[in-house]
């Protein structure tokens, strides 16, 4: 016997009751769980970068910014990449014996994965001015021996193209060479740390 009570009715009621409230819960949800993720703005400052080099002839610089900071991209010249092994005696860190400065992959006389490219951050490790690039050839008043690299207009701190400090100037180490990685032969991911593999 039943007491004027449509059992049907309820079960629908109290399922719709719990969607509509389910969907309501999602509503609310969604916005605090987003409230705790990083802004697109805070992603992009610490985001990977990729730097296209097709362009870039011998003895030209590229720069880019990663984490608000210049990174600079240098295609040195053979004659470039001779002088390196000659600079040893001059240089305060010519093997790169400070860790910090570079991934592991970029121990070598010329700190990077390719030879023929130079990525280093664009900053100089005395007091963080921006150092100038001087090619070889370009005008400076380093004397007739410069073969290229970088002086600090701040400080005086010389570094060489492969972003090696030199000995007597107030720099204590080297550029610092960032993450990264080649994608292909002409594009560059800075950012990214994966060992030498291209």
């Amino acid at each position: 016997m039943s007491d004027g009570v449509d059992s049907n009715r309820r079960r629908f009621l109290t399922a719709t009751t719990a969607v509509v409230g389910g969907v309501g819960a999602a509503f609310v949800a969604v916005p605090f769980i987003k409230s705790m993720m990083p802004s697109e703005r805070a992603k992009a400052v610490g985001a990977p970068v990729e730097v296209d080099i097709s362009k870039l002839q011998p003895g030209q610089r590229l720069i880019a910014q990663w984490r608000g900071k210049p990174v600079w991209v240098v295609r040195r010249s053979e004659e470039t990449l001779k002088a390196l092994k000659e600079m040893a005696d001059e240089l305060r860190d010519p093997a790169s014996e400070v860790e910090e400065q570079q991934p592991e992959y970029a121990r070598n006389p010329y700190r990077s994965i390719k030879p023929e490219y130079l990525v280093v951050i664009g900053i100089c490790t005395h007091l963080g001015c921006s150092p100038n690039y001087l090619p070889p050839g370009a005008p400076n008043d380093l004397g007739p021996d410069w073969k290229g690299g970088f002086l600090c207009p701040c400080h005086g701190s010389k570094f060489d193209l492969a972003g090696r400090v030199f000995k007597g100037v107030p720099a204590p180490t080297n550029l610092v060479v960032p993450p990264h990685k080649y994608l292909s032969d002409t594009l560059i991911l800075v950012g990214v740390d994966q060992g030498a593999s291209a």
